[in-house]
């Protein structure tokens, strides 16, 4: 397969940064809120595009689809986040076709993931592909290869180790609280916003640091609440915020917000406090780290940190490579197949045309002509015309040009 298409003169593309080249700032200038991502879409529909996903997390933010040009998807993309073209060229990167397609299938299996075997991407992609259907742009192509991602994940998942231990940002963050702070069960930990982080994190602390001290605070209070009626945790007031950090030895943040939510003058001088903040855009001031009594780490920092988990996650790395060679491989042979098939319905409809000319040719030469068995003995021939042709398309190497030479010698109109 040389290149999945759609349509004429347009090409497959993956266009977009991530964790690997970008820091958490260039990362949080292309993010996309919710309403920016169907602002996108809507956008993209209006232009002309015909299939498009968007994917935007913490860690990356993708456009996948059919266009003319890059600059098309790179373009959609800076026109509705607050990145540039001129920041996209230096931290962003365009793949195409077969380069792109695998692309992402490791970022749904998790091998492209900052920690590495992190599932929780492939819910995150299902819901953006779940909205580029809602908006039209996720037609027989897109499908395919969303159910084809899906498959390849779950796989992995359960065939291969990894997944296995516990290493998600939500524990690495734990994990470091508790080789960091001395009697960490007896000390005061704020927890700031209860997204899938946030609520991960909750859940982490309290089954690994047995402290009765925590505290949550959303700006939705409700939100906190259920959190808390799910475990043994103390919920307070956004507006107490500010006297809650002054008491805390660790806040967590992992808001959402595009802006800081948290500032220097929000801390207590005269109290040490650990501060890690897990979310993208960073959602602590960078003034909060001049601080002496002060140690702030953001998620890229802490995602540095290895653990046996993940040592454990890389020796599975060889086989999770071949179950997504499989589960690709069966996506280009439908992908081919696809292809191919208009070209063998044509076919078979100019043979089926002169089986028809053939036989009312030799109506009027044979007498007494026997038109029911010779209407068997011509369907058969072209059933087994078109098969040789499908068993060669499927097996050659150059369909393309399997296709044209087809098209030419038939005279095929497709």
């Amino acid at each position: 397969m040389t290149q999945p298409t759609i349509s004429k003169n347009k090409t497959f593309y993956c266009i977009g940064l991530s964790y690997q080249k970008a820091d958490a700032t260039m990362r949080g200038m292309f993010s996309l809120t919710p309403e920016n991502k169907d602002q996108l879409l809507s956008q993209a529909k209006s232009e002309g595009f015909e299939e498009l996903l968007v994917i935007s997390t913490c860690n990356r933010t993708e456009l996948y689809g059919y266009a003319e040009h890059p600059f098309q998807l790179i373009q959609l993309l800076c026109e509705n986040s607050n990145g540039s073209v001129d920041d996209f060229q230096k931290v962003g990167y365009v793949t195409k076709n077969k380069e792109a397609v695998h692309h992402l299938f490791e970022v749904g299996t998790g091998l492209d993931s900052q920690i590495l075997g992190d599932f929780e991407i492939i819910g995150q992609i299902k819901q953006a592909f779940n909205l580029s259907r809602d908006k039209g742009l996720a037609k027989a192509f897109l499908e395919r290869l969303m159910n084809s991602v899906i498959n390849a994940s779950k796989r992995i998942k359960n065939e291969t180790a990894l997944s296995s231990g516990a290493a998600s940002v939500s524990f690495t963050a734990v994990q470091y609280i508790m080789q960091n702070i001395p009697e960490v069960s007896q000390k005061n930990i704020l927890l700031f916003g209860v997204g899938k982080i946030g609520r991960n994190t909750c859940e982490n602390l309290i089954k690994h640091t047995q402290n009765e001290h925590i505290t949550l605070i959303n700006r939705t209070r409700e939100k906190a609440e259920q959190i808390a009626g799910k475990f043994n945790v103390i919920v307070k007031d956004f507006n107490e915020l500010r006297n809650e950090i002054s008491k805390a030895d660790v806040l967590i943040v992992a808001t959402g917000a595009a802006t800081p939510t948290v500032y220097k003058d929000f801390i207590n001088p005269a109290q040490p406090i650990l501060i890690l903040d897990l979310s993208i855009p960073k959602n602590v001031e960078e003034q909060v780290a001049t601080l002496p009594n002060v140690t702030l780490l953001h998620m890229d920092e802490l995602s540095k940190r290895k653990d046996e988990a993940l040592e454990r996650r890389k020796e599975a790395i060889p086989q999770a490579l071949e179950i997504v060679e499989e589960v690709k491989e069966e996506f280009f042979q439908w992908l081919d197949n696809r292809k191919f098939a208009p070209t063998i319905k044509a076919l078979k409809a100019k043979l089926e045309s002169l089986k028809e000319a053939e036989m009312d040719f030799q109506r009027k030469k044979i007498e007494n002509f026997n038109e029911q068995q010779a209407e068997m003995i011509s369907n058969r021939i072209i059933q087994k015309i078109t098969t040789q042709f499908v068993n060669h398309l499927k097996d050659t190497s150059s369909v393309d040009e399997s296709i044209s030479w087809v098209q030419e010698v038939f005279q095929l109109e497709v």
